[in-house]
């Protein structure tokens, strides 16, 4: 570990107070005192690695005229940006613990010197995970122009478009996570949501050809929901608004089952959260045209394994 080494300049400053000074003088000068602050513990924020060092010097006979800071420890050679002043920024910090001295200089000549500690800590994440079962902030969507339904307390959501005797049927959810324990001042840094196939699905193909997933073009969307709602009214013809802005296009897939396992919803999470208002997720098809199909387990689904996942991690 390679430290500035401050003694070529300590010995030049000495020799050239030294030959302004007479021996009786050098005897009875006091020695300066050094301040270098108080000992803190700060939180190492992203792209950033610095903080400020705050000394003083007091001479009880004299003046200070000099300032030196020095790093003597730490898990790396840390940026001393102005080392002669009396406060200056240290750059290029990472964890750990830093000790730097201060030594200050009089006009005798004479010098003191005082250390500070330096703890630098990596910003504290924090996780909230949720999968309820019985979710009331979940609604199955149904209908058409003309035939309105929902479904709160079905075992299965989806985004599908199928028929029912000769007519078109659309098929979306709405869903919500309680994120009221997320400060409305925490940074949203990661944000992960599970769907997990139906294995035995309601709607889609059934029953002679059973699967989640079907159709040419099953690509499907998760998008945030815009305006507030209420799972026991919502129909296909009242049901809440939705916002393409910070959408996510899960592809088409042709596999009858598939998991969708840790779908990055961050941006979506962020919009949900701080000042602004979470009114949750609604699934449905890209283009919602008939026989195509992803059908997952609701909240209600008897398999709590299964249940729709948010994960969001954050930090204060």
């Amino acid at each position: 570990m390679n430290f500035k080494n401050p003694s070529l300049i300590i010995l030049s400053l000495s020799l050239l107070l030294f030959t302004n000074c007479t021996k009786e003088e050098i005897i009875n000068n006091k020695i300066p005192i050094a301040e270098a602050g108080e000992s803190r513990i700060i939180e190492l924020q992203e792209s950033e690695g610095w903080a400020t060092l705050t000394g003083t010097g007091a001479d009880a006979d004299g003046n200070v005229v000099a300032y030196l800071w020095s790093q003597v420890s730490g898990p790396n050679a840390s940026e001393i940006v102005n080392e002669g002043a009396a406060s200056t920024e240290v750059r290029k910090l990472i964890t750990g613990i830093y000790t730097y001295q201060l030594m200050v200089i009089d006009d005798d000549g004479a010098t003191g010197v005082d250390t500070v500690s330096l703890t630098v800590k990596g910003p504290v994440f924090l996780t909230l995970t949720q999968q309820p079962s019985n979710n009331p902030n979940e609604v199955h969507i149904w209908g058409n122009s003309s035939s309105n339904g929902s479904g709160p307390g079905q075992p299965e959501i989806g985004a599908v478009s199928w028929t029912y005797q000769g007519n078109t049927i659309g098929m979306r959810a709405a869903f919500k996570f309680d994120l009221s324990s997320i400060p409305s001042t925490a940074t949203i840094t990661d944000a992960k949501l599970s769907l997990y196939s139906n294995p035995t699905p309601i709607n889609g193909h059934h029953p002679d050809e059973l699967s989640a997933n079907s159709g040419s073009n099953n690509a499907m969307l998760i998008q945030r929901i815009t305006t507030p709602w209420t799972a026991g009214t919502v129909t296909w013809n009242d049901q809440p608004a939705s916002t393409t802005s910070h959408q996510v296009i899960v592809p088409h897939t042709s596999a009858t089952f598939l998991d969708l396992i840790d779908i990055d919803v961050t941006e979506l999470i962020k919009d949900m959260t701080g000042t602004n208002t979470n009114n949750g997720f609604m699934i449905r098809l890209q283009n919602e045209v008939i026989y195509n199909s992803r059908v997952f387990c609701s909240s209600f689904y008897t398999t709590a394994e299964k249940h729709p996942k948010l994960i969001v991690t954050y930090k204060n």
